[in-house]
């Protein structure tokens, strides 16, 4: 036999090498492994109304994803059930995914409510999926948080056990970031009254949601974004609003995730107490001034409680509802006492027009009368026994004010020397305290009588402090003042200028806030708190 010549030995061995000669198995490659992975849709409204997953045009908020893997351009084989692991990887905490493929491993039974049981499509944050032609398909299910899904799959080549992944992003709806709306939750909804005997707790820790046209959470603000004021009720004389180091009829808080927190302490009086939650719309920012505000009001009960196997003392209606004005939003809340908190409220027949009365006792809306005039009310009020009583009332509905129309004319407090800018403090100088303490009582040191102008009548409202020095108050009709009582070390408070303060007046339910500051004398040092 003749032997290969050296010159075509080498040429022969590569020609065995490619037809599977030399070792190796028939047909095999080592190219690796690649994945792709595509949605059909990128970006799904919020299912705010939790609607389950589906496909079609009538299942908006759900979409297909596809998962493809390859090996040498061509797809790889198929292995088992478990060639694609599949999951939410990150960026929002509700969303499913889901198989939408009719198995009933895939399904889990909930109530119709109807009374029975209906299979539906199970939701999961992780899934397995088989290889079919090299590939396989799931769906996605928005939720009610807007913002952006990550979804991730991977495959492992079973020939060096090295995974492969790939991702897509799908977004959820679009948060505006601007306050719409406001929900007030009391850990406690019914307080007792200050020295109670009833073991009746004193004061409840409250949550105010803040949340924007989206229903989601407004962003983290820089400063206070959320105001909350004690308005009215029969119980409203002496409970105090605390928030951090803040106490008293006003505070200011910051929210997080959406959230603000606060705490309500109860008077001495049984009845309601009326919070009015305030949020400004236009900057997410309270300390400046409000100029959109957004508002929700929240009433609690306020009772004495009543004694272990004591019968309840009667229930009465107590309060008369003010009167109002055509256009100018309106709001009081009821009181009872006796009976058993908490209660429940319900109007006999109907109010006037623009006006609702809640399950918790506030009446609210815009009075819209076609003729102004007084109008004959039935309110009734029952209590967690059963027990019931009702009391006629009688609201005057006046004309819409000629003094101002409130979507041009805002109501705004007067004060000399300052001008309209009210996101700037208001700096008001007063003369430095004279020693010793004038006479007769009550020894006022310094007196200013606040007014209103705007929309409504008269210069009277609801005014409260927020943030004040300690020397500093405010009655209940706009005096405000320093006495010597409050300010006992007089010189501490020459030529000095106080810190920001907040002034808040309501009229005819609308609300408007000023930021002053008080420069006593030369104003040079700081006041002392």
């Amino acid at each position: 036999m003749r032997k290969i010549s050296s010159i075509l030995a080498p040429v022969l061995a590569v020609m065995l090498t490619a037809c599977g000669g030399g070792g190796g198995s028939p047909g095999e490659t080592q190219e690796s492994y690649s994945i792709t992975l595509r949605a059909d849709k990128t970006q799904l409204p919020l299912n705010v109304a939790g609607v389950r997953a589906g496909t079609g045009v009538y299942a908006p908020y759900s979409t297909t994803l596809y998962v493809q893997a390859n090996v040498g351009g061509r797809p790889i084989p198929g292995d088992g059930e478990e060639t694609f692991g599949c999951n939410v990887a990150g960026g929002l905490d509700t969303g499913s995914l889901y198989y939408l493929d009719g198995k009933e491993e895939h399904e889990v039974e909930v109530d119709d409510g109807n009374g029975g049981k209906i299979k539906v499509p199970g939701a999961y944050r992780s899934i397995t999926l088989g290889s079919n032609s090299g590939g396989n398909s799931f769906h996605f299910h928005a939720g009610d948080t807007a913002g952006t899904a990550r979804i991730t799959c991977s495959v492992s080549d079973p020939r060096d056990g090295q995974q492969k992944s790939a991702s897509v992003d799908i977004i959820v709806g679009a948060a505006t970031g601007r306050a719409a709306s406001i929900q007030g939750i009391a850990a406690y909804p019914t307080l007792g009254t200050q020295g109670n005997t009833n073991n009746v707790r004193t004061s409840t820790a409250i949550e105010a949601h803040v949340l924007d046209d989206a229903n989601q959470p407004v962003p983290a603000p820089t400063k206070a974004n959320l105001q909350v004021a004690i308005t009215s009720g029969g119980a409203s004389g002496g409970a105090r609003l605390l928030a951090g180091a803040q106490s008293g009829s006003v505070v200011q808080v910051s929210t997080i995730s959406g959230v603000g927190l606060f705490a309500l302490t109860s008077g001495t009086s049984e009845g309601s107490i009326l919070l009015e939650m305030t949020t400004d719309r236009s900057d997410n920012d309270v300390t400046n001034g409000i100029q959109i505000p957004i508002t929700q009001l929240l009433s609690l009960a306020v009772t004495a409680g009543t004694a272990t196997g004591a019968p309840a003392t009667p229930l009465v209606l107590v309060g008369t509802p003010p009167g109002g004005a055509n256009g100018l939003p309106y709001s009081f809340a009821f009181s009872a006492t006796g009976g058993v908190a908490p209660y429940t409220w319900t109007v006999l027949g109907a109010l006037p027009e623009g006006l609702s009365l809640s399950a918790s006792g506030i009446l609210s809306g815009t009075p819209a009368v076609k003729l102004p005039g007084t109008f004959n009310i039935a309110v009734r009020v029952t209590d967690s026994r059963g027990t019931s009583t009702t009391a006629n009332f009688a609201i005057a509905i006046t004309a819409t004010p000629t003094t101002g129309d409130p979507a041009t004319t805002p109501l705004s407090i007067v004060l000399s020397g300052c001008g309209s800018d009210v996101n700037t403090a208001c700096a008001i100088s007063i003369a430095n305290p004279t020693a010793p303490a004038p006479v007769p009582a009550p020894s006022f040191f310094y007196q200013y009588v606040l007014s209103l102008t705007g929309p409504g009548t008269g210069t009277s409202g609801a005014w409260a402090l927020a943030q004040q020095p300690s020397w500093l108050d405010l009655t209940a009709n706009g005096i405000l003042s320093i006495t010597w009582a409050n300010a006992t070390a007089a010189p501490a408070l020459q030529d000095c200028t106080s810190g920001a303060f907040f002034i808040t007046a309501t009229r005819a339910g609308v609300t408007t806030m000023r930021k002053v500051q008080l420069v006593i004398g030369s104003g040079a040092a700081t006041c002392k708190p």
